[in-house]
């Protein structure tokens, strides 16, 4: 099993960290780069899309959701 890789990213103007293996890193860059968006933009867009959710299992999910659907993946826009 692969172990977690932390990232530090800014979400609303606070520091938040993310654990996650690094097979989801990797399809979050990939989503982050069809996007033309950076990592933490991305993952601010799933932020505020993930509800009561955690943020590593809503970033699980929208990786998971774009594997299996491939670029055409729409994610809310950030208000």
């Amino acid at each position: 099993m692969a172990s977690l890789r932390k990232r530090s990213v800014q979400l609303s103007g606070h520091a938040t960290s993310i654990a996650l293996e690094p097979e989801f890193w990797a399809v979050l860059e990939a989503m982050a780069a069809v996007d033309g968006l950076s990592l933490a933009a991305l993952i601010g867009r799933i932020d505020d899309a993930r509800g009561g959710r955690p943020l590593a299992s809503a970033c699980r999910v929208a990786a998971l959701t774009f594997a299996g659907r491939g670029p055409s993946h729409e994610l809310p826009s950030r208000a």
